[in-house]
């Protein structure tokens, strides 16, 4: 309630990016602090550092990821670009963390501004344009992270992008590059090819493109593992129904470990860029279902649009998805929205009535 308080009559008023990266910051800074992640793993996550209940996987074959999942709701790519602090995002209680989106070399974005609130819906439009530090940046971050237990300990997933100034006919190799650096530090690896605000992007999402793009990650990830590293593709909400039937097909024949389902739509009237929250989720609901149905039960969907309570996460995992991702809640809600949901997902905490920011 305070952060609510706080984000109606102060936050809001200040520029959404410059919050984002005050954000970040901060996050950085708890990371510098010893002794304060694990503090603020028993006040938001519990006792014991981990959530109980989630989505373990099973062993019939690709669906199931090397480790189990502590709970059912992680951190969507997009908040931590670059890797600064996966740790301390997961003591704030989400049950695993997705960075990136990354790209094989540091590039700056688009030009701001590129990140709005859409206070009335509890949305954000973006146009950020994979802004980030590149991929061996991230590398040195994620070699560190995993140097110590409690980072090994995280469930980490890495979301892959390729550069705005790479001709899309060679998109393949930045997928493999990024891959070939990354995926030794990552429980599973995310192909990105539905992000609105990088040219053409949407376009390697035809059948033929991301056969090719799937095929070299897969392979390049294996190589810098020495293990099979789960690879799943992050969809359009905005693809037709005969599009996303296609590429289930796609996703199976190539031997995807499944999808996340969904990116951001294009489908609104607020300007430029995509737009999460929930405006976003009844369709995104529409695509879990229908994938679930192309792709039958030995594929990992993960549910991401709109979840901002105990309901909508709720109807997400009736829809057919293993496991949730969420980003634009925290934002509304504050830092103890993840270990919050987590909790009452595993039947820990009773249901909370959402209070709207208007």
């Amino acid at each position: 309630m305070l952060y609510r308080f706080l984000y109606k009559h102060l936050i809001a008023r200040f520029d959404a990016e410059k919050c984002h990266n005050a954000t970040m910051r901060a996050m950085y800074l708890i990371s510098q602090v010893p002794g304060l992640t694990g503090l603020i793993r028993i006040f938001f996550s519990g006792s014991v550092g981990t959530l109980k209940g989630g989505w373990v996987g099973d062993e019939r074959g690709l669906k199931s990821l090397a480790r189990p999942v502590p709970g059912y709701v992680g951190l969507a790519a997009g908040m931590d670009k670059d890797a600064v602090a996966p740790l301390q995002f997961g003591a704030f209680g989400f049950a695993f963390v997705e960075v990136g989106t990354v790209t094989p070399r540091p590039q700056p974005g688009n030009e701001q501004p590129r990140l709005w609130r859409i206070l009335p819906l509890r949305a954000v439009r973006n146009r950020m344009g994979f802004n980030n530090q590149g991929a061996k940046e991230m590398s040195s971050r994620l070699q560190k992270l995993r140097s110590s237990a409690a980072g090994r300990s995280l469930i980490l997933g890495v979301n892959l992008g390729k550069n705005k100034t790479t001709d899309l006919a060679a998109a393949a190799d930045d997928y493999r590059t990024s891959a070939r650096i990354l995926a030794k530090y990552a429980d599973y690896l995310v192909i990105n090819v539905s992000s609105p605000n990088t040219p053409g992007l949407r376009s390697l999402q035809a059948s033929e493109q991301l056969r090719q793009i799937g095929q070299a990650v897969i392979a390049a990830g294996r190589q810098s593992a020495g293990r099979e590293v789960p690879v799943l593709v992050k969809l359009a909400p905005d693809l037709q129904d005969e599009q996303l039937k296609e590429l289930a097909e796609i996703v199976k024949e190539v031997g995807l470990a499944g999808v996340i389902a969904t990116n951001t739509t294009i489908n609104h009237d607020f300007g430029e860029g995509g737009l999460s929250g929930p405006p976003l989720k009844e369709r995104a609901l529409e695509v879990v279902r229908l994938l679930r149905q192309e792709l039958g039960d030995d594929y990992l969907i993960i549910g991401c649009g709109g979840i901002e309570d105990e309901a909508s996460a709720r109807q997400f995992l009736d829809a057919g998805a293993d496991l949730l991702e969420a980003f634009t809640a925290m934002i509304y809600q504050g830092p103890s929205f993840a270990g919050k949901l987590n909790k009452q997902l595993a039947g820990e905490l009773p249901a909370l009535p959402l209070r709207k920011t208007r």
